[in-house]
């Protein structure tokens, strides 16, 4: 194998200053806003019914980011969207930390995850687009491993060690309120300390500048036509449907999850401590996550995604029927109810697998950057929909039908799988496009 360029080496040992960081920034604030602002809430005794509609509002902006994805390209540079971002999320941060010891915290804390939530969405379209004007092709396939491991190891870290953080300290501090806010203060400082990091270490590439300076109608039009574009694909209606309703019966199970490890035994909950949660969920459960995905993708590569489409779609959602015998039996050993979480987030893991596939499948074309931009949103609306209803019926039916119908709640899923159009050979040594 011949030896890369010498430009390309020495560009390889810069990146690694920033794509580890720049990645594990892009993670943090989605794991904090999706996951961790539900386990906080509970501890906070919030309903289950209010932590499942409000958090699930906060799928917002990754729902309509497509929509002001231009704007990033238009005005100003990459780098400076990264960093500006970067330090919007650490001060929405510390707002969060601020406002929890509050009477009024609920709302207070919720605006502030939304600005974290908005400026979060806003920096993953900086940094994809930063990461393809900073290095060149051999670069950027070389370190798409890299970037996927130091956004898992994001989701270890808010899932895991931040959750198992707040936990420690909800034993050590005079309330619950204290350790949240605590917590969050320190996740604040770390990322406005990884903003100024990113301010020296970011490269400053040529191309990254303004786009040209085509007239607001002209924008206008351009993006409308890629918009319009995307809904005139054959069998775009079964497409839409498939987005929407693989993850159906995820999305709630998801929202519900960690309220059913905390909650009280004679609330139908495991009763687990804040942070056993941390380390069953957002330890053990994100490296079977981790370790699916891998699974997945290799499988996939072998013999192409039709043939593995429905053993990944029955890997995505008979699983969740763990959560019934969690339910129904109350384990009290730790191990058990690792092995369980496990076995559901390795599935999730392979079975998501065919998802993200199918997503580069149909946004193959002449637009393929924005319409996978468009499939993203629908995947983020695919699960804030039902994940707003999940506590709400959860709360009128008990966690344990709640599961059952968790169960029942897969066949829309299949059914959307049964329908979709899909080549034979797609995935199978072939690329999109």
């Amino acid at each position: 194998m011949a030896e890369p360029p010498a430009s390309t080496l020495q560009e390889r040992r810069r990146a690694w200053k920033w794509i580890p960081s720049l990645y594990f920034a892009e993670g943090i604030p989605y794991v904090l806003v999706m996951t961790v602002s539900v386990v906080m809430y509970k501890r906070l005794d919030i309903s289950n019914a209010d932590i499942a509609l409000y958090t699930s509002w906060l799928y917002l902006p990754w729902v309509i980011k497509p929509l002001w994805s231009p704007v990033v390209d238009l005005l100003g540079t990459k780098r400076a969207w990264i960093t500006g971002m970067q330090l919007l999320v650490g001060a929405a941060l510390a707002g969060v930390a601020f406002t929890i010891p509050m009477d009024s915290f609920f709302q207070w804390s919720l605006a502030f995850l939304w600005l974290v939530a908005f400026s979060s969405a806003t920096h993953d379209i900086a940094a994809d687009g930063f990461y393809m004007l900073a290095m060149d092709d051999a670069n950027q396939a070389w370190f798409v491993g890299i970037r996927s491991t130091f956004y898992r190891l994001a989701m270890i870290t808010g899932q895991g060690l931040l959750v198992m953080l707040a936990g420690w300290l909800e034993v050590r501090q005079s309330s619950v309120q204290e350790a949240w806010a605590v917590t969050f203060g320190i996740v604040a400082a770390g990322f406005l300390l990884l903003m100024v990091w990113h301010r020296f270490v970011l490269p400053v590439p040529d191309e990254d500048a303004p786009t040209a300076r085509a007239s607001g109608a002209a924008l206008l039009s351009e993006f409308l036509a890629t918009f319009v574009s995307f809904f005139r694909k054959p069998g775009i209606g079964i497409i839409l449907a498939f987005l929407l309703l693989y993850r159906f019966a995820e999305a709630q199970l998801a929202k519900m999850a960690s309220p059913f490890l905390l909650d009280s035994v004679d609330a139908g909950g495991l009763a687990l401590t804040t942070a056993q949660v941390g380390l069953v969920y957002g330890t053990v459960g994100v490296l079977a996550l981790t370790l699916g995905g891998i699974l997945g993708g290799m499988m996939v590569a072998r013999n192409g995604l039709k043939y593995w489409l429905w053993w990944m779609a029955i890997a995505i959602n008979v699983p969740n029927a763990v959560y019934i015998f969690l339910s129904w039996s109350m384990p009290t050993s730790l191990l058990v109810v690792n092995a369980a979480v496990a076995a559901e987030q390795f599935g999730y893991g392979f079975g998501f697998t065919a998802y993200m596939m199918y997503m580069i499948y149909v946004s193959d074309g002449p637009h393929k950057t924005a319409h996978f931009a468009l499939c993203t949103g629908f995947m983020a609306l695919g699960m804030m929909l039902p994940g707003m209803v999940s506590g709400w019926i959860q709360e009128a039916l008990g966690y344990k039908m709640f599961f059952v119908y968790v169960l029942i709640a897969t066949v829309p899923g299949f059914v959307a799988t049964a329908l979709i159009p899909l080549r034979e050979s797609f995935g199978r040594g072939e690329q999109a496009g």
